[in-house]
């Protein structure tokens, strides 16, 4: 399971729409290592004035990679991250979780070299086969 879902937020869901504030801290609370790695990396834009900084550090264990996957594969959890830390992420392999602030010059530019076939091709090493 992707999400610990407490009793509140499930009866919520079921009644309609959940705010983006409530669902997001569904994934804090879930996904802790995941939400650490990604709030780095935003930290370490916004600190480093260039509009991007990724994170190159491989998790601790099996558990931590699955909640990168996990936050990052959905299209609801990385979008509510997008939408509360205000970035555009991207990710290679396993864990190379890139924050790009659009609106920095060269961000754009920037992103589109990191999701590009010939960056993805670059990024790979023996080390990462079985991520």
């Amino acid at each position: 399971m992707s999400l610990t879902v407490d009793d509140r937020l499930l009866e919520k869901a079921r009644a309609g729409e959940v705010d983006d504030a409530s669902f997001v801290a569904c994934v804090r609370d879930s996904l802790p290592y995941a939400w650490e790695v990604i709030g780095d990396v935003v930290a370490r834009m916004r600190d480093g004035g260039t509009g991007f900084a990724d994170n190159r550090t491989p998790p601790p264990d099996e558990r931590a990679r699955g909640q990168l996957l996990r936050v990052l594969a959905s299209d609801a959890m990385r979008g509510a991250l997008e939408r509360h830390f205000g970035v555009r992420l991207a990710f290679q392999n396993c864990h190379r979780v890139a924050a790009f602030d659009l609106a920095a010059e060269d961000a754009r530019a920037r992103h589109e070299r990191f999701v590009s076939p010939r960056a993805q091709l670059l990024n790979q090493s023996p080390d990462l086969v079985d991520c």
